[in-house]
Parts: C-alpha cells; sequence; structure tokens
C-alpha cells in the first residue's frame, strides 16, 4: 500500500461509497498499511525568487530526468513533463539515451494536443543546455527558465512528481525490458492523470482538475 488513508479516504468518496475518515484511519492503523516516511533533512538556501504559481493550465511546464534499469541492467531514462498548473502528466519518454533533439520531438508531440506554454523550468542538465534545447525554444517562442546549479527545490513540482513516479511505479515494477518499462510507466502515468486524487488539487485528479479549468475559462 503506497497511498495515505486521506487519498484513500477521497477514493472510497468518488466510489460513491459512505466514508467515516475516522473510521478509514483506524481500520488503516490496524491493518498495518501506514509506511514509516523518511525524514527529509531540510534544504535551506537564498537566491533566485521563486516564478509566480501557475494560475491557468498550459501556463508553465516543469521538466526533468529519472533513471532506473531493466531485468539485464540496462539502464533506462525517463523524461517527466507537468504542467505546474493542472499537475497532469501529458508525457514520460522512456528510452536509454534522450538528447535534445528527442526531448524537442516529445515536446512538440506534447505540443499538438494542447498547445506550447509560456515557459518550462529545467535544471542545468547538458540535455537543456545544449544546442538543440535552446533552438527549439528560440524556435517556438517557448521560455525556458533554469533553476540555480544544486537547488532542486526551484524545480519542486516535477520533484515531487518523480518521487510519486519512483515510489509508486519503479520501485514497485520489475521491467522485463525497455518495451515491458514503457508500458508500466505509460499505464501509472494515465492511473496518475485520471484516477489517483492528488492533494494540493483537494484530492481530485489532474485530468478532472483541468476539465473544471477549463470549464471556468469557457
Amino acid at each position: 500500500m503506497r497511498f495515505g488513508y486521506r487519498r484513500l479516504v477521497a477514493m472510497l468518496a468518488r466510489e460513491g461509497m459512505p466514508v467515516n475518515h475516522k473510521r478509514v484511519y483506524r481500520l488503516y492503523r490496524e491493518e498495518g498499511l501506514a509506511m514509516r516516511m523518511r525524514q527529509r533533512r531540510r534544504i535551506h538556501w537564498s537566491g533566485k525568487v521563486a516564478s509566480p504559481k501557475a494560475s491557468r493550465p498550459n501556463q508553465r511546464w516543469s521538466m526533468d530526468f529519472v533513471s532506473d534499469c531493466v531485468s539485464t541492467g540496462t539502464v533506462i531514462r525517463m523524461l517527466t513533463v507537468v504542467d505546474d498548473c493542472t499537475r497532469e502528466c501529458p508525457a514520460i519518454e522512456v528510452d536509454t539515451s534522450l538528447g535534445g533533439l528527442r526531448i524537442g520531438r516529445v515536446l512538440d508531440r506534447i505540443a499538438s494536443e494542447r498547445g506550447l506554454p509560456e515557459a518550462i523550468v529545467v535544471d542545468n542538465g547538458p540535455e537543456f543546455r545544449g544546442r538543440a534545447m535552446a533552438a527549439w525554444s528560440q524556435e517556438r517562442g517557448v521560455r525556458l527558465e533554469f533553476i540555480q546549479p544544486g537547488k532542486p527545490t526551484q524545480n519542486a513540482l516535477v520533484e515531487s512528481f518523480n518521487g510519486r513516479l519512483r515510489d509508486e511505479c519503479l520501485n514497485a515494477n520489475w521491467f522485463i525490458n525497455l518495451k515491458d518499462a514503457r508500458q508500466k510507466i505509460e499505464r501509472w502515468r494515465r492511473d496518475y492523470n485520471e484516477q489517483r486524487p492528488h492533494s494540493s488539487l483537494q484530492y481530485t485528479p489532474p485530468a478532472e482538475f483541468a476539465r473544471k479549468c477549463a470549464e471556468m475559462q469557457a
């Protein structure tokens, strides 16, 4: 069990079941489902002022990499993209190598379905700092916002998403090969967007929250 009791309450309520959160918590504790969470050391820093919070869908995306391996020991990389407003993940690109040109193609594919953002927050990795991404950014008119080196808290939204991806998918699955990894990761991505209640969205799944935002702007 990788969810806390509050998320379970939200999921049961979405299924139309009568829910008493105190009873769910009692059963959760009695069944020993609570996980010990590692306390992370707080990181204090000063310097660059964080960008204002995204106020509408597709205003700003965040992007990063995650690594894992398949059963043969081959290392795979995942490019993760998150909408800062809705917390949707429009894509997780999985391969053994992901360079700047490939990243640009992934972003164009996403843009063909939902348009381009005004900006994308990234770290200072060579794939993001390279000529291919600089050219893509200039040609598409999308600003790349680079965080300060060694300051992952400045890209906190995608860092949090990557933590969920690691905990709920990568650590919970054994990937036979690249194809198997792509299928399982894509299945998790869809569940994350469409079914998994998100605590920062009042326990609404990201896709549902995005639809509500679209209705409000219509």
